[in-house]
């Protein structure tokens, strides 16, 4: 898994490890853009670049900055284009791993400036593009928290990351993807 702390909060990679049965290795630092998994020149990113060369990956889950697909768009399309080559060329299958808006109503959503339903809808396009470009799978999170969450809570106090549930909620759609591609 490479991203960011939607990634490593609440200890998502154990949940998906225990749903899958797969060990599930992940690459991330808060605040991490994909970009930075291709800097030979970062920490995060000669890890990554040296486990593409050594490791063996059957997937490869890639997941941006929260509203980076939103507001750096081409940046994120690019990033997201040259990962998906280095993962199918290590014989990997890349999955896009689609992250929610931020709370509706929360703090975080008015200081970005995004409203709630452009933003889920501008992080489905973007990503839905990058995994189109980039012949990638979808774990659609984004969409799960947009219908579930008017009911349930599935936001950390910060109104960005997720609460356990929404780990748990994100764990499970990106094990259903991976499984059903598996068989």
């Amino acid at each position: 898994m490479l991203g960011n702390s939607y990634i490593f909060t609440n200890d998502m990679p154990k949940m998906l490890a225990e749903i899958t049965g797969a060990e599930v290795v992940y690459h991330t630092r808060g605040g991490a853009r994909l970009s930075e998994q291709l800097n030979p020149k970062t920490g995060m990113g000669a890890r990554t670049l040296k486990a593409f060369e050594e490791e063996h990956w059957d997937y490869v889950v890639l997941q941006e900055m929260s509203n980076a697909p939103v507001t750096t768009r081409e940046k994120f399309l690019a990033a997201a284009a040259a990962l998906c080559d280095k993962i199918h060329s290590s014989g990997a299958t890349p999955v896009f791993y689609i992250t929610w808006a931020y709370q509706k109503g929360g703090l975080q959503l008015e200081k970005s400036g995004l409203d709630y339903d452009g933003m889920y809808h501008g992080l489905q396009d973007a990503y839905r593009m990058a995994a189109s470009n980039g012949n990638a799978l979808i774990a659609d999170v984004g969409t799960a928290f947009y219908e579930r969450s008017p009911e349930e809570n599935l936001y950390a106090d910060d109104g960005s990351h997720p609460n356990e549930a929404g780990s748990r909620l994100a764990a499970e759609t990106i094990a259903a993807v991976i499984l059903a591609d598996s068989k």
